[in-house]
């Protein structure tokens, strides 16, 4: 979408401010197109990490330095309970029934684009900007969300939940710029963020040792590791703790009658506690050619009433995938790929695609 669509002086824009480079360029962007901007910052997690200290307390205080650069405004909204309710949640839900949630695709829609849009419209604001790099098209059907330029940092993915009456109030500028502008850009301007690590983990939590974390708010038990053909081949802390195709953590060693090489995650039953592994990163095991997911979302409004044939991804960042999709019911649909797909984890998303077009998604349910 066009930073020149509004009248730049009658537009009062609110940046969410993460602290990072993506939002920091955000609002330069903005105040450089004469727009009123003014950052509010949202304080979504308020458990210590292991050494004591809350992540948020150094992205806020780099944020105001951005601000005191930019000379606009910082306001800040403690949406804690929001991102519990909202994400954390169900995050704990999916991982309890053995499944990988993506907190990031449930965080924009709960969070960033609901709880976060209403505190930006409660100090006057009319549009809300995020650093994401994806983009808004203007067309036939509505808003349209298409990829960002940059092919290596596009997010449409993560954003596929949103609805029409979000987009509309959502403007998405580094969208349009490859992630090495951005940092140029961040550096030129003396932005004190242009070198920051870009963030990873869990959404708005951080980068954690995840079974430590995760143990703190899921029991999990011991149990057993086993081939497809049933020989016990070592134990596991938690099947809650691993996802298919993994093949880190195993701590699987010489399995006599067994070929040298790595064992990968290719079932897990949580009923009787057991991880089922095998070897070779194709096994036929983690192929899957059809999927189901559940709780399906197309951006333009309307479900789908026939076979449509696009694109998908069941992951972040793998290429777009030849499928055809089928409706099942109003939020259920089959996905058949033209070709054999790996790992295709339940609780993660399928995202769809037309060219650069997002449709929509779903959560995947199984595979068939």
């Amino acid at each position: 979408m066009s930073l020149a669509a509004t009248a730049p002086a009658d537009t009062h824009v609110v940046v969410a401010l993460s602290g990072g480079v993506d939002s920091s360029v955000t609002a330069l962007e903005l105040v450089r197109a004469g727009y009123r901007v003014s950052a509010l910052f949202m304080k979504n997690w308020n458990e210590p990490a292991d050494d004591g200290r809350c992540r948020w307390e150094d992205d806020v205080a780099d944020a105001l330095e951005v601000c005191e650069k930019l000379d606009i405004p910082l306001n800040t909204v403690d949406l804690s309970q929001a991102y519990w309710d909202g994400v954390f949640a169900d995050f704990l839900r999916e991982y309890a029934r053995g499944r990988t949630p993506n907190p990031d695709v449930l965080c924009n829609r709960e969070v960033k684009f609901k709880a976060f849009l209403d505190a930006a419209e409660a100090i006057g604001g009319r549009v809300v900007a995020t650093g994401h790099y994806a983009r808004i098209h203007d067309g036939a059907s509505g808003r349209e969300l298409l990829k960002g330029l940059d092919a290596n940092k596009d997010q449409s993915y993560f954003l596929h939940l949103l609805s029409q009456p979000q987009l509309a109030r959502a403007w998405f500028p580094v969208g349009e710029l490859p992630k090495p502008e951005v940092r140029a850009r961040a550096q030129a301007a003396g932005l004190p963020t242009h070198d920051k690590k870009d963030s990873t983990g869990i959404c708005f939590i951080g980068e954690q040792p995840f079974r430590a974390f995760l143990s703190r708010f899921l029991p999990a038990q011991r149990g057993l590791i086993k081939t497809l053909d049933g020989r016990t081949v070592g134990e596991h802390p938690g099947v809650i703790y691993y996802t298919l195709g993994q093949r880190e953590g195993l701590g699987i060693g010489g399995v006599r009658g067994a070929v040298e090489g790595p064992w990968f995650v290719v079932r897990k039953d949580v009923a009787d506690n057991v991880l089922y592994v095998a070897q070779g990163h194709e096994h036929p095991a983690l192929l899957s050619q059809t999927l189901v997911a559940d709780q399906v979302h197309w951006i333009a409004g309307a479900p789908l009433t026939g076979p449509l044939r696009c694109a998908a991804k069941t992951r972040y960042r793998q290429p777009d995938q030849a499928c055809t999709v089928e409706p099942l019911g109003e939020a259920q649909v089959a996905v058949a790929f033209d070709r054999p797909q790996r790992a295709v984890t339940p609780g993660q998303s399928v995202v769809f695609y037309k060219g650069e077009v997002c449709l929509g998604g779903g959560i995947i349910d199984r595979t068939a």
